[in-house]
């Protein structure tokens, strides 16, 4: 009875919401959005394009840093070539967040495996990595090979997106500020959060006091701080969807709360990413961040915005098994990736000269003491050996 009365709460303050003026210039994208099926649809082609235009502009940047390694002198940032794929990726990353809005979070994160046949690239010389839609675009203007197992992994991942897309979650919520406060204030959702803030301390406690580097820790952290992003995301991104209907949602503090959450979470999970990429190789980042990002969103689903209330069981089942295929599918794309190192133009081996044989490539730097010493001993060796001889 009380949860009825609950609803009935929400759906009156929900309604008693300033909207806008019928005439004004959303008011025909708000009928566009009232159809729930073509809600979810929509939700699900933003975040496909979206994690294709991602792949895009990694290939392009990757484009751009073997070009300038050949040609250019100038730093990468100088390059027309390397900002138009900065630019798309922004757009691409714009789309996913615009996803959250029509669609359940639980289902949107799974999808970067789709077209994220991308090529995750790590620059500075470090590694690349092929994950599905990309592998394609790497192949016909990278000119990357295709081996046995990005076949397969992209069959895995495509048939894996296409369980998920099939038995995922259909039901489309209007997320309202009023609707954010109701689930913040849950109990099951404060008994997950304060599990997941303890959690964390014990995790940031090993890893920066005990100095336990382990790839799992690191990751556990990213995957705990983007159960938060994927809240706060799907949050702001509703109530702007929202908004846009004609719901204004920005008069609400709750709004900015969620704002502030989403830039902070990020921001940490960027941190401990990047000291991840130092510490491990990209082949052992990409998939495990993939897996943990995933699950964690997927229960940030349940959890807050309760996206599994009422599926079948089937239903559940058939959801986790194509979470099962992808994971598979990226983990064989990512596996035994090739380490691709960018030799200094102006560094030459010892190895590589001809009529030459060294056990040991390293040599000083020109314009160190130890260089200036070696070079002054070995001069003195050779004239004294010529004064000898003579």
């Amino acid at each position: 009875m009380s949860v009825l009365n609950d609803t009935e709460n929400m759906a009156n303050a929900t309604a008693s919401q300033p909207t806008l003026n019928a005439s004004s210039p959303w008011a025909h994208r708000a009928e566009i959005l009232e159809n729930p099926l073509r809600t979810y649809l929509l939700g699900i082609i933003i975040s496909i394009c979206g994690n294709i235009l991602i792949s895009i502009s990694l290939n392009i940047q990757k484009y751009a840093h073997v070009r300038h390694s050949q040609r250019d002198s100038k730093p990468y940032y100088t390059s027309p070539v390397w900002w138009c794929g900065v630019a798309l990726m922004g757009v691409g990353e714009l789309g996913n967040f615009a996803a959250y809005g029509f669609a359940p979070a639980s289902l949107i994160a799974p999808l970067g495996c789709v077209s994220v046949i991308a090529t995750y690239l790590v620059w500075q010389g470090r590694y690349c990595v092929s994950t599905t839609t990309s592998a394609v675009i790497s192949v016909i203007f990278l000119k990357e090979t295709v081996r046995v197992s990005d076949v397969l992994g992209g069959t895995l991942a495509i048939t894996g997106t296409y369980v998920l897309v099939t038995f995922a979650p259909h039901t489309t919520t209007h997320i309202t500020a009023h609707l954010i406060q109701y689930y913040i204030v849950s109990w099951f959702f404060v008994l997950y959060l304060s599990l997941e803030v303890l959690l964390f301390c014990i995790l940031l406690y090993v890893y920066k006091k005990r100095n336990v580097k382990h790839i799992v820790v690191v990751m556990l952290l990213v995957a705990l701080l983007a159960s938060l992003t994927v809240i706060s995301v799907k949050a702001v991104s509703g109530m702007i969807t929202e908004s846009i209907k004609g719901q204004l949602q920005f008069i609400y503090p709750i709004f900015y709360v969620m704002l502030v959450i989403m830039i902070a979470s990020c921001a940490f999970q960027i941190k401990f990413l990047n000291q991840a990429m130092k510490m491990f190789d990209a082949t052992e980042v990409v998939p495990i961040n993939f897996v943990f990002f995933t699950a964690s969103a997927i229960v940030a689903g349940i959890v807050f915005y309760q996206e599994f209330e009422g599926l079948a069981l089937l239903n559940i089942f058939m959801f986790l098994l194509g979470c099962l295929l992808s994971f598979l599918g990226v983990f064989l794309i990512a596996r035994n990736r090739p380490k691709i190192k960018q030799q200094d133009p102006d560094f030459i081996a010892l190895d590589k000269i001809p009529s030459r044989s060294h056990t040991d490539k390293v040599q000083p730097e020109a314009n160190t003491q130890t260089y200036g010493s070696l070079a002054a001993k070995l001069m003195c060796n050779s004239a004294s050996r010529t004064h000898h001889d003579s």
